[in-house]
């Protein structure tokens, strides 16, 4: 498991909670001690969409243009089997 796939299955996890921004994700992912530029975010959320596992759309919010990120049915997939593939690694690093 690449240190990408930890923040890919982060990401999936909160945009399958709720529609999510890049801005949101820095924000959130700072508080489990990811410091990620928008030069980071960005392109892994494109990476994220290119890969049928988010799809986006545009909304204002605030009176800006925001591109606003929801979890596909494949995303979804992807993040039940990465948290499974998670929880036998923790499982057997960390014992039960």
């Amino acid at each position: 498991m690449k240190y990408r796939d930890f923040l890919a299955l982060h990401i999936l996890h909160h945009a399958s909670e709720e529609p999510v921004t890049g801005s949101f994700l820095m924000k959130e992912l700072e508080r489990h001690g990811y410091h990620l530029s928008p030069g980071t975010i960005y392109p892994l959320l494109h990476s994220l969409e290119g890969e049928g596992l988010l799809k986006s759309h545009w909304e204002v919010r605030d009176g800006r243009r925001v591109r606003v990120y929801e979890i596909t049915e494949i995303g979804q997939r992807t993040l039940e089997e990465g948290k499974e593939r998670l929880k036998e690694l923790c499982l057997e690093l960390l014992g039960e």
